[in-house]
């Protein structure tokens, strides 16, 4: 029996591709799809952009696979290059990516990863806005009304279950600058959707 993507680990699957096996690009291109969208799609809004988008980012894995050292996962790896790929796109259409504030500070203050924890989880903050597809497309839009960098950090820890670690790596940002991210995106999440609800129940 063939060997399916989520049997073959890391290591094996590049060295197959390197080997030049079809199958195992494929079982790659299977195995990271969703995370590669996951990306594009909350930084990009263009229909027309997204997939090819995500075709490039496949072939440049391609091309550079041979320079993987496995000194990070597989999946951040390919993150970084989905996002850098999404960011010489926008830089190329003049799209801002900091629409709403200046970037955040370098540093972590002394009580960020306190504020960070005061802040409900995103899932389970959301959880009660999720409960029909009409509710949960909203959400979804909220997320897409955020700056590029706070729709990346939240996609990737909480669609994607990556550590603050892995994110930084993913954004080229200090582990403080992803903490701060992910606090100020749910806040920012949170005063969306309380304001589209209150501007619905006031609408007759």
């Amino acid at each position: 029996m063939a060997d399916t993507a989520s049997d073959i680990d890391e290591r094996e699957l590049v060295e197959r591709i390197l080997e030049g096996n079809r199958d195992a690009f494929l079982a790659f291109i299977d195995r990271y799809e969703r995370l590669v969208k996951h990306v594009v799609f909350r930084m990009v809004d263009d229909d027309r952009d997204r997939e090819e988008l995500c075709q490039d980012v496949f072939v440049r894995a391609y091309r550079y696979l041979d320079g993987f050292r496995f000194e990070s996962k597989l999946s951040t790896w390919l993150a970084r290059i989905a996002r850098n790929t999404c960011l010489n796109h926008l830089e190329k259409k003049e799209i801002p990516l900091y629409a709403d504030e200046a970037s955040s500070p370098d540093g972590e203050s002394p009580d960020a990863r306190a504020a960070l924890n005061r802040v409900p989880d995103l899932e389970a903050d959301v959880a009660g806005a999720a409960e029909d597809r009409q509710q949960r497309a909203l959400v979804r839009e909220g997320i897409q009304a955020l700056s590029e960098h706070y729709r990346t950090a939240l996609t990737l820890y909480h669609l994607e279950g990556m550590s603050v670690s892995q994110i930084s790596e993913v954004m080229d940002n200090p582990e403080g600058t992803v903490k701060s991210h992910l606090y100020r995106g749910r806040k920012k999440l949170k005063d969306w959707l309380l304001d589209r609800y209150q501007r619905e129940e006031l609408t007759p």
